[in-house]
């Protein structure tokens, strides 16, 4: 069995900036949150189901009547939890399930995988969500191979931001911008291509990939 690959997706300005006082800076992008809902659901095998991995505080910023996010898998680390995660029998888009470590985390989903345990036929893949320390975390891993980034170009006042920085060139740490067919490739859709506007916001989608 390969190795469990993991997958960044982000809305981040030019500089960066992911944040401010603990919400998204910019609002009312209804497009855009309805292609991050898309391709995390979106699963390469059907019906198997795709994982959200996210620290507490993403959780609770989520608007409590949507969540957990329907039709994948929530993974919620939160340091204050006692919970073990030795059972996988059954998980589901149900509940979250909640982890006491990153390491926790992808240890449960491998054991998901490997038991094929969830209840729509497997796992599918695995995104992570949020927030910036979990971020920095997931980017040291070897197993973090993509990042999906929806590039805001209007300007926004932030106060966390993405701990890696992705130009138009190379990024930070072996990272490349992937071509905009390979971004319709790997999430199985023909992605709107160039900057695109929506309530006075400008964003573009992009996928940058881990050089080895």
């Amino acid at each position: 069995m390969p190795p469990l690959e993991l997958t960044l997706i982000l809305a981040a300005t030019r500089d960066m900036g992911i944040g401010l006082n603990g919400t998204l800076p910019w609002a009312g992008l209804k497009t855009e949150m309805a292609y991050f809902a898309r391709i995390t659901k979106r699963s390469p095998q059907p019906p198997a189901l795709n994982a959200v991995i996210m620290g507490r505080k993403t959780w609770d910023s989520i608007p409590p009547r949507f969540r957990p996010l329907k039709g994948r898998l929530n993974v919620v680390i939160s340091r204050s939890t006692t919970s073990s995660l030795v059972a996988v029998q059954r998980p589901d888009d149900k509940e979250p399930v909640v982890a006491g470590s990153l390491e926790q985390a992808l240890e449960y989903l491998e054991r998901v995988r490997e038991a094929g345990a969830i209840t729509t036929g497997g796992l599918g893949k695995v995104f992570v969500i949020g927030g910036a320390q979990i971020y920095g975390a997931v980017l040291a891993l070897r197993e973090t191979r993509r990042i999906l980034l929806t590039r805001i170009t209007s300007d926004f006042e932030c106060d966390t931001f993405f701990p890696l920085k992705l130009s138009e060139g190379e990024g930070e740490g072996g990272w490349r911008r992937s071509s905009h067919e390979e971004l319709d490739a790997w999430v199985g859709e023909t992605v709107p291509e160039g900057v695109q506007v929506e309530v006075g916001t400008g964003y573009e989608f992009q996928m940058w990939e881990r050089v080895d």
